[in-house]
């Protein structure tokens, strides 16, 4: 079977199994380079994620930024100015993500401000961009929009406030948090037709869901109903949604079951979490298990790795609906060496 590494994601993603478990990494996980081009001959899908499906203007809002350096480190400044208050941020840029050192909120007093500048965002499609970059990318990769966070979760690992904060704010100031909630559920509702009449297939909605600060009570509450409406708008445009659950599951496995989410992205097996592969297939029998390569494992030797992967495989039970992935980073000296074996493991299962 002469198949793309693309139509092979798309394939597994649609329930699914063509001659082999699909390999994904993101593509900031992974650079160009000769290791790279030979295991994307081998069948490696790119999964690109650096093209929104819709652009956020803020008319109301003034934004500034300062950039300075301060021992060694680039720091970056970011101030809002709304018609109720300023609101500031200071990260660190730090190759793939960023160090927050300030969030905007910093106390009560800037509820007001935040909650307006939360209402200011406006939202329009980028289907050309997008469309053009598929285009140019062809079948080695499978793009995914996202929804950004979760509007619960935007409170607590967004750039908004920091999961302490917002932990001292729930139990002391609810019914502010909720003012904000009520508002980023709007907001969202406004980004669903968006990305569902995109030319992309799949989106992510939020992630990193710590079930130890959440609690299952509030998952169920704040949580599901959010990915059942919109999976509703994506499934009536023929589009699929899935969600970053990568932290312990199994207090939430039931009520995760019970969403209308298409695929479960970046699960981590054990060791690396509360749950086995076997035991997430049990869980979700409905559900496409698109897995995080346990990153621990990424440190043994090549034959571990490829054992493993083999292992993982046999745990499934089954291959239809099953994709291998890599969303963590890897050892730089370690990164060749183990996705190869990962790719010999895939290979050995087939």
């Amino acid at each position: 079977m002469n198949l793309t590494p693309r139509q092979r994601v798309e394939i597994a993603l649609h329930g699914g199994y063509a001659d082999r478990v699909p390999f994904t990494m993101y593509e900031s996980k992974i650079p160009q380079c000769a290791a790279e081009r030979e295991m994307r001959n081998r069948g490696l899908c790119i999964v690109q994620r650096e093209v929104p499906a819709y652009l956020i203007h803020q008319p109301n809002v003034v934004t500034t930024q300062q950039v300075y350096w301060e021992n060694g480190r680039k720091l970056v400044r970011t101030i809002h100015q709304t018609p109720v208050g300023t609101l500031s941020s200071l990260v660190e840029p730090a190759v793939f993500t960023n160090w927050i050192h300030e969030q905007l909120f910093k106390s009560p007093d800037d509820y007001k401000a935040l909650l307006y500048f939360i209402r200011d965002q406006r939202f329009e499609p980028n289907y050309q961009a997008l469309a053009e970059a598929q285009k140019a990318f062809g079948d080695d990769a499978i793009f995914r929009a996202g929804l950004e966070l979760e509007p619960l979760q935007s409170l607590i690992s967004g750039t908004w406030m920091d999961m302490q904060e917002f932990c001292i704010q729930w139990m002391e100031n609810r019914d502010e948090i909720l003012k904000l909630y009520d508002a980023i559920v709007e907001q969202r509702r406004k980004m669903y037709p968006i990305v569902a009449q995109s030319p992309i297939l799949i989106c992510n909605y939020g992630g990193n869901v710590t079930p130890e600060i959440i609690g299952l009570e509030t998952f169920e509450k704040y949580y599901v109903p959010n990915y059942n409406e919109a999976a509703e708008v994506m499934h009536k445009h023929g589009k699929m949604l899935g969600c970053h659950f990568d932290a312990n599951c199994r207090l939430l496995s039931r009520a995760i079951a019970s969403t209308d989410l298409d695929y479960i992205e970046a699960f981590t097996p054990a060791p690396g979490t509360d749950m086995t592969l076997a035991e997430a297939r049990a869980a979700w029998p409905n559900k496409v298990l698109w897995v995080n390569f346990p990153s621990a494992v990424h440190l043994e030797s090549d034959d571990v790795v490829r054992a493993t992967t083999i292992d993982l495989i046999k745990q499934a039970g089954t291959p239809n609906g099953l994709l291998m992935g890599i969303t963590e980073d890897i050892p730089p000296h370690r990164w060749h060496d183990s996705c190869r074996a990962i790719m010999d493991g895939l290979d050995a299962a087939r």
